[in-house]
């Protein structure tokens, strides 16, 4: 045992894996200060990186990205009133009217100090943890790791806010996203309608970029407004560290409260901050002050947020299941560098299972540092519109989409699965249940295949699956009481509106229900186009799912205004939108079109150039100096990256210098 921690302590205190883990901090910050990304973003933005790096390097990089964005996403929450990503959420309720008040200083040093703890604090349970289910763990065969997956399944629910069923088909169509390609038991190419690209599946960078980011910058481009108005910092660092240590126990309890809810699949980074800032309200006297500027609205969030990613990896690393969004692509970037999640981070990969606990820890000391340094600065860019920040998030995800297989067809999916992406965040459709479901596709799968190889279908009477099976029908029980609750508090703030909903008002909802309908239809009939074993899991799927959309369809016909399903659609003429989203998806595709035409630089130049004369009326000095700025640092990433960008029907006609050619 003590060979094992000498060596994890030699890894994690070597200069490559501090100089990586330091790289990723800073990459973290980057992607932190941005509104519009988050932890799922930037992994995905991460992972074409990672290529040809040795394992220690390529996790020191993911793990200290995973552990700052949590804290540097406050600085969004705080000086602009933006949910840096869905788990700052709550903290926008109580650290901008701070801000506002001239307190941002002591808004953001209790918002540090309680992230450092909290993140300090899931590194610590999850040490203990691990040597605590070490020998559960290893008695885990196949079949048990695919009940546990089962587990991770149903607890996606809480995702869906007050409709189960949405929660449900949400993930079901990750999974059957992820079956696209070759099937794991017979090789055979599943749902790839013929296309070269698709008969290896949808990569993960792309996914994730297309599900996550590019929704969240159209939705914030159709505001057409500027971040925030000017906030001065003020005083209060001290303030704010005094703060958190007055209320060090709340601190405790949303910091455990984040661990507990962390680890459970599915549901940590959309939830934890909200159940620990009801619990601050919960047990204060003085209620009056949420939602005004209280600092408790503050602290509890952000050390359950921090704290929750140390519980969020006990079901990664030690099951292979996801704990959050953000968990399914670092899930993705450990087989990516040929770590296999499971089992076998606590027998033979034990000593990476310990750098990977004590590196996250030390990330969050070293990402709480660095957000009090850059806090100055930060508060400065809190004024720049958000149009003429758009273009340069696109052309970064843009170039990280490109790196998955390094071809145009990465950017024609990141602009099919961008329009997927937002119109599941215009219905109200659980994006971080969708990726789970695609992540947990091929695991689940094989695992499936592997329990009915070794043991047939008797497989579902082992003790093990037995005892899971119960708690996966106790967690589906919850999460039924826990919807019909939100249902039933709906019904009665819709009772006087009574009616129904418009038929113009149902029409997009049916529309886009019915589309996934026809994909879980032809998923079916695709399914029994291959061998036996290459069908049952897809098939289950696409079954399991028609039945749920056609239950869906009927609630969205009947069109009750206390609806859940019809509730959760976006109710646009409540906020001026000037621009619809539809506008801004021309511009994308006008983009991938001039790709495929004129090459990736030259399109992304004249992107540029159109985006800030027409969307963001910048000048055109402004125009062209900015966009010198934005193809000078692309040219010399790639450079760095030894790249060629994709070339269009152009370069094949005339021979470019590079970067055009």
């Amino acid at each position: 045992m003590f060979d094992v921690i000498f060596a994890a302590l030699g890894s994690l205190f070597s200069g490559p894996h501090l100089l990586y883990l330091g790289l990723g901090v800073l990459m973290g910050l980057c992607i932190g200060i941005f509104p519009g990304l988050g932890g799922i973003a930037g992994l995905s933005l991460l992972l074409p990186l990672l290529y040809g790096m040795d394992t220690i390097s390529a996790l020191a990089m993911l793990i200290g990205l995973v552990a700052v964005i949590p804290t540097s996403d406050t600085f969004t929450s705080v000086l602009m009133g933006i949910p840096g990503s869905s788990g700052s959420q709550a903290t926008v309720l109580d650290g901008f009217p701070l801000a506002k008040k001239g307190q941002a200083a002591r808004a953001l040093s209790a918002a540090f100090t309680a992230s450092l703890f909290g993140g300090l604090f899931g590194a610590l349970v999850l040490t203990l943890f691990v040597l605590i289910a070490r020998p559960i763990i290893l008695a885990f065969g196949s079949a048990e790791l695919f009940m546990l997956t089962l587990l991770g399944l149903s607890m996606v629910a809480g995702l869906a806010g007050k409709s189960l069923i949405k929660g449900l088909c949400a993930c079901g169509l990750g999974l059957l996203f992820g079956t696209m390609g070759g099937a794991p038991a017979t090789g055979e190419f599943r749902l790839s309608f013929d296309v070269d690209y698709l008969m290896d599946g949808i990569p993960l960078v792309v996914m994730g970029l297309g599900i996550f980011a590019l929704p969240e910058i159209v939705d914030l481009l159709r505001r057409n407004t500027s971040i925030s108005e000017a906030t001065p910092l003020g005083g209060g660092w001290i303030t704010g560290v005094r703060d958190m240590i007055r209320h060090k126990w709340l601190a405790l309890r949303c910091a455990a409260l984040g661990c507990i809810v962390g680890a459970l699949p599915g549901l940590g980074g959309s939830v934890v901050d909200w159940i620990a800032y009801g619990h601050a309200v919960q047990t204060t006297k003085s209620k009056g002050g949420f939602g005004k500027g209280e600092i408790r609205g503050v602290i509890a969030p952000e050390a359950s947020n921090n704290a929750k990613e140390g519980g969020a990896m006990i079901p990664t690393l030690l099951f292979g299941i996801p704990g959050s969004g953000s968990m399914a692509i670092f899930l993705g970037g450990m087989i990516l560098i040929g770590l296999e999640p499971g089992p076998n981070m606590v027998s033979s990969n034990l000593d990476v299972t310990y750098t990977i606990i004590w590196s996250l820890a030390l990330a969050n000391v070293l990402g709480a540092g660095a957000c009090l340094l850059l806090s100055g600065w930060v508060s400065r860019l809190t004024t720049i519109p958000y149009a003429l920040m758009a273009p340069f998030m696109i052309m970064v995800i843009c170039f990280a989409a490109f790196q998955a297989t390094r071809s145009l067809g990465d950017l024609v999916a990141l602009l099919a699965v961008g329009v997927l992406g937002i119109f599941l965040k215009r219905f109200g459709w659980p994006r971080p249940a969708f990726l789970i479901g695609f992540v947990l596709a091929s695991g689940m799968e094989n695992y499936l295949y592997q329990a009915l190889q070794f043991n047939g279908w008797s497989f579902i009477t082992k003790p093990g699956v037995l005892i899971i099976a119960v708690l996966l029908l106790v967690s589906v029980v919850i999460a039924v009481r826990q919807v019909a609750r939100l249902s039933h508090q709906s019904d009665a703030d819709a009772a006087v509106k009574g009616g129904q909903v418009s038929l113009k008002g149902r029409l997009p909802q049916v529309a886009f229900t019915l589309g996934i309908g026809a994909f879980f239809s032809y998923g079916l009939f695709d399914a029994f186009q291959v061998m036996p074993l290459a069908r049952v899991f897809p098939a289950g799927i696409s079954l399991t799912m028609l039945v749920l959309v056609g239950v869906m369809l009927v609630r969205q016909l009947r069109g009750k205004v206390s609806d859940p399903i019809l509730q959760d659609m976006e109710q646009d003429e409540n906020v001026a939108l000037p621009v619809g989203f539809y506008h801004y998806l021309l511009w994308l595709t006008g983009l991938v079109l001039g790709c495929y035409l004129v090459g990736y630089v030259i399109a992304m130049t004249l992107f540029f150039v159109a985006f800030l004369l027409i969307r963001a009326h910048a000048s055109l000095s402004s125009t062209l100096t900015l966009t010198a700025c934005g193809m000078g640092f692309l040219t010399l990433l790639a450079h760095l990256m030894v790249l060629n960008l994709p070339s269009g029907l152009l370069q094949q006609v005339v021979d470019l210098p590079w970067p055009l050619g």
